[in-house]
C-alpha cells in the first residue's frame, strides 16, 4: 500500500520539478541585466520541458493517472511555459515597445492559459462521455500546444544567443502574437501518436535526423532548433488552409455514421486526456 502511494507521488515529483525550473526562470529574468541572463532563462525553460514531458509517462507506465495530475500539469504549465516565457520575451525584446510591449508579453501568457483552460474542459467532458470519436489519444491537437509555443520562445533566445547587438523588437512581438493566436484557435496540429513505423519511415527519421545533426553541426542547434518547430506550425497552417484535416475527419465520421455511431463534433475535437503537450 505505501509503495502504491509513493508510485502516485512520483509523476507529480516531475511536474513539480517542472514549476521548479519555471520558477527559476522567473527569476532570472527578473534581474538587473547581465550577461547571459537570457539564455539561462532559456535554458531553464528548456529543462522544464523535459520534466513537463516525462510526467505523463511516468504516469502511465506506473498506472497512476488521476484527475489531480492533470490539474496540476495544467497548472504548472501555466507558470512554466506560460508566465516565464512571456516575462523572458518582455525583458529579452519587448521592454523597448513600453506599453505594448508589456501587452503582447501578457497576451502570450494569457492565451496560453486559455489554451489549458480549453484543454481540460475538453478532456473533462471525453471523460464524462467517452465514445468511440474520443477515445484513446487523438490525432490532433486543437491550437498549438503550449510546450511547443514555449519552445519556439526559447528557440528564438537561444538562436540569437549572447550577443551585444539587441534584439529587434517589432518582429519578435510580430511572431510572439501569431503564436499567441495560435494557441487559442482551432488549427489542428498532428500529435503523430497514431503513425505506423514502416521501414520508409524509420529511413526516412534516420535520413532527417543525419541532416539534422549536421546542420547542428554548421549552424546553431537553436537554429535547427528554431526551423523544426517553425516546420511543424507551418504544416498544421498548410493542413488547415488546404482542408487535408478537416477531410480527414469527416471520412472518419462518415465510416462512423455507417457504422450506426453517434458522432459529436466537439468530441471529434477532443484532446488526449494524459496531460502530455496541453
Amino acid at each position: 500500500m505505501r509503495l502504491r502511494k509513493a508510485l502516485f507521488v512520483l509523476p507529480n515529483l516531475f511536474t513539480v520539478s517542472s514549476i521548479f525550473c519555471g520558477f527559476y526562470a522567473l527569476s532570472v529574468c527578473a534581474e538587473p541585466g547581465r550577461p547571459g541572463q537570457y539564455v539561462q532563462g532559456a535554458l531553464a525553460i528548456l529543462f522544464a520541458m523535459f520534466f513537463d514531458g516525462f510526467d505523463g509517462r511516468v504516469a502511465r507506465l506506473t498506472k497512476t493517472q488521476s484527475e489531480f495530475g492533470m490539474h496540476l500539469d495544467s497548472l504548472a504549465d501555466v507558470v512554466s511555459f506560460g508566465a516565464a516565457p512571456a516575462l523572458l520575451l518582455y525583458r529579452w525584446a519587448l521592454a523597448p515597445l513600453g506599453f505594448w510591449g508589456l501587452f503582447v508579453a501578457f497576451a502570450f501568457a494569457a492565451c496560453g492559459a486559455l489554451r489549458l483552460a480549453r484543454f481540460n474542459v475538453l478532456a473533462s467532458r471525453a471523460h464524462a462521455n467517452p465514445s468511440p470519436a474520443s477515445a484513446g489519444a487523438s490525432r490532433y491537437f486543437v491550437g498549438v500546444p503550449i510546450p511547443m509555443a514555449a519552445g519556439a520562445v526559447i528557440a528564438l533566445v537561444l538562436a540569437h544567443g549572447v550577443s551585444e547587438q539587441p534584439p529587434p523588437a517589432v518582429p519578435v512581438a510580430i511572431v510572439t502574437l501569431v503564436l499567441s493566436y495560435l494557441m487559442v484557435s482551432n488549427v489542428r496540429y498532428r500529435t503523430f501518436k497514431q503513425v505506423r513505423l514502416t521501414r520508409r519511415l524509420v529511413a526516412g527519421l534516420f535520413l532527417g535526423a543525419g541532416a539534422a545533426a549536421v546542420a547542428a553541426m554548421e549552424l546553431r542547434p537553436a537554429v535547427v532548433l528554431l526551423a523544426a518547430i517553425a516546420g511543424y506550425l507551418a504544416l498544421g497552417l498548410a493542413e488547415q488552409a488546404l482542408g487535408f484535416g478537416r477531410a480527414r475527419l469527416e471520412r472518419r465520421r462518415a465510416r462512423l455514421a455507417a457504422a450506426g455511431l453517434d458522432v459529436d463534433e466537439d468530441e471529434d475535437d477532443d484532446e488526449d486526456d494524459d496531460g502530455d503537450f496541453a
